[in-house]
């Protein structure tokens, strides 16, 4: 048996690799290439020559098979927000494993669960959980259009909502398809993906108010609803204006279309959610990834009268809806020591340790003379090879020049002993210790220093 000891001084450690051959990690990837596409089970594990494979986590730091340590800054895309091994968790999910882990009958703890997210929300007054981030955007699309009557849905250029047909339409746009910023197009992810799903999704540009509504008032009639995540990942992580959200919210009661917020993401921005920031109630909400307190769960949760679509007791049942692993005692049960755990003063403090690593990075940006800006909120940022911080994608879409830039930057992260996203972003944990902040606010000084130096 191998044991995981996750030395404080990752970077040190880190830089040592570059002296080594990866063996291990590259032997592992031959044979996975044998079973599987690409040798992955998801592309964001792709490096240059072979992906890193993990040994095990603790904590805020993670340790590959080579016996390197690096400190985690992507939790696994944003979905442990207490780093890897909570003990918590693993004391809680380790009680309820010697109990069963899937029954075909309901458990208190998904009861004690609902009632305890509720609780953080007041417009959650009802919920259903499901397994992904993605069954959760599913559901509350096919709730919207059960509740509605209306086929079409409408969503952000370039916002990510999982792997849905409906809601990846536009999720990768790029110059030569994206065709007038008055009118984007419906373009799809998937080769394949079928005419009839891009002419049933209504494309809008971010936190652009005045389009964004004259492109709703053509569809009117037949949206369903208007799907918005509030700081979307791939549209840079650029927070929605306030302005916009209003607006969006007065437009959709108005013309009887829901207003959908995905906070899969983003919900780990405040106690009950970014959303909180806005004053803008949403009709659904989509949630996932730290409420599973690292295992597979999303939730849909919001105003009851719309929620009784999935009641079979209501007489507005209009939605079955079932699934084998759908709120499991194993995730039902972390996630509730994950979001106990995350308390008022949890969110406080991982958002101030996060304050002082963007407020770091731009000072770094300022003395380097960098051509790069941050942009994010909550427990989340990211870092644009650009001047000026992005607003919309459009504006956040890299230059050539600006990929080339940024995959050097996150390869000398890499080797200084920092895993982040390869986006640029970066999530925090709260093992996190100001001693972690200030080595990733080095390491990207040092980062923007030799980006400067190769011209």
């Amino acid at each position: 048996m191998r044991f995981c000891f996750a030395p404080r001084n990752g970077s040190k450690q880190a830089d040592m690799t570059t002296q080594t051959d990866l063996s291990r990690s590259a032997a592992l990837y031959e044979r996975a290439l044998k079973v599987l596409p690409g040798g992955v089970s998801r592309n964001a594990i792709l490096r240059a020559s072979h992906p890193t494979y993990v040994e095990c986590g603790r904590g805020c730091r993670v340790t590959d098979l080579e016996g390197v340590t690096r400190i985690d800054f992507s939790n696994n895309m944003a979905s442990l927000i207490h780093g890897h091994a909570c003990p918590e968790i693993i004391h809680a999910v380790t009680e309820q494993m010697t109990r069963g882990t899937a029954f075909m009958m309901g458990t208190e703890i998904e009861v004690r669960y609902a009632e305890h997210l509720c609780s953080r929300n007041r417009s959650f007054e009802k919920m259903r959980f499901m397994n992904s981030g993605t069954e959760a955007i599913m559901v509350a699309l096919k709730a919207a259009r059960a509740f509605t009557g209306r086929p079409k849905i409408a969503k952000a250029e370039g916002a990510y909502h999982g792997v849905y047909d409906y809601a990846e339409v536009s999720q990768g746009s790029t110059p030569a398809t994206w065709g007038g910023i008055d009118h984007p197009r419906s373009v799809p992810l998937v080769h394949g993906t079928p005419e009839s799903a891009l002419k049933d999704v209504v494309v809008f540009p971010f936190n652009d108010t005045e389009r964004t509504l004259a492109i709703l008032d053509e569809h009117a009639k037949d949206l369903a609803c208007v799907l918005i995540d509030l700081m979307p990942h791939r549209v840079g992580l650029c927070p929605a204006d306030v302005e916009f959200v209003t607006a969006l919210r007065k437009w959709s009661a108005r013309h009887g279309v829901l207003l959908v917020f995905d906070e899969v993401i983003t919900f780990r921005a405040e106690h009950s959610g970014l959303q909180a920031r806005y004053g803008v109630t949403p009709d659904m909400t989509a949630l996932g990834k730290i409420i599973g307190g690292g295992f597979p769960i999303g939730a849909v949760a919001g105003r009851a009268e719309v929620m009784d679509v999935l009641n079979p007791q209501s007489p507005r049942y209009v939605f079955p809806h079932s699934g084998t692993f759908t709120a499991n005692p194993i995730s039902m049960t972390a996630g509730m020591a994950a979001m106990l755990k995350f308390d008022r003063p949890a969110v406080a403090r991982l958002n101030a340790l996060t304050d002082r690593a963007r407020n770091g990075i731009e000072g770094a940006i300022r003395a380097t003379g960098a051509p790069a800006s941050v942009t994010g909120a909550g427990s989340m940022f990211l870092v644009h090879m650009k001047q000026t911080p992005p607003r919309n994608y459009r504006d956040a879409y890299p230059t050539p020049d600006e990929s080339r830039r940024l995959k050097a930057l996150l390869d000398h992260l890499y080797n200084e002993g920092c895993s982040i996203i390869s986006t640029g972003a970066c999530t925090f944990s709260t093992p996190m210790t100001e001693a972690e902040i200030d080595t990733l606010v080095g390491a990207f000084k040092s980062g923007f220093a030799k980006l400067a130096s190769m011209g």
